[in-house]
């Protein structure tokens, strides 16, 4: 059996959950979600607890249970308490700010780069080169934080660019030099 398909979902009060066959809604604090289930799922509350199980032992049910069960579980945690995904920006001259909602960025293009955050993001920028991607949904948050960072990747020589926050560069040496001044 799946270890983490086993195990129980607690769901905080002030939480909601609502099964419609494989069609789940989770409405709590910070606002609601919702998200169809693979059909050979079945979710279950009972006591303030949401158990999923599987109907055999086939690898595609035993696959899609532990799956099941983290994705119900980053909807109860995200309607309770939210995700945020931090970035750093490293380099001369790069930098981020607020412009209204959008997300402008200066990252040594000829022009900023500007993203608008789709519903449910809210970008946070703590100082020019640290900010944070936050919302109730899992998914999108990494989502939007890697196209945030993919706007410019750290290189592997100099490490300048746009990278998760703790995120450790691999760095390369570069060029060695002429040696012995032959031409």
């Amino acid at each position: 059996m799946s270890r983490i398909g086993r195990m129980p979902i607690s769901v905080p009060s002030g939480v909601d959950v609502t099964i419609a066959g494989e069609h789940i809604t989770i409405t709590g604090p910070r606002g609601r979600l919702s998200r169809d289930l693979p059909a050979v799922m079945r979710v279950y509350q009972d006591d303030g607890v949401l158990r999923v199980e599987r109907p055999n032992d086939e690898k595609s049910s035993r696959a899609l249970h532990g799956l099941t069960r983290t994705l119900v579980s980053n909807m109860v945690i995200g309607v309770t308490d939210g995700y945020r995904k931090g970035l750093e920006i490293t380099g001369v001259g790069y930098r981020a700010q607020l412009v209204g909602q959008k997300l402008q960025l200066n990252l040594g293009y000829s022009h900023p780069i500007e993203i608008d955050p789709p519903g449910g993001i809210t970008f946070e920028v703590e100082t020019p080169t640290r900010l944070a991607v936050s919302g109730i949904d899992k998914e999108l948050v990494g989502h939007v934080a890697a196209r945030v960072r993919a706007t410019r990747k750290p290189e592997p020589y100099k490490g300048k660019g746009v990278r998760y926050a703790g995120e450790v560069i691999r760095r390369k040496a570069g060029k060695a030099g002429k040696i012995g001044g032959k031409k």
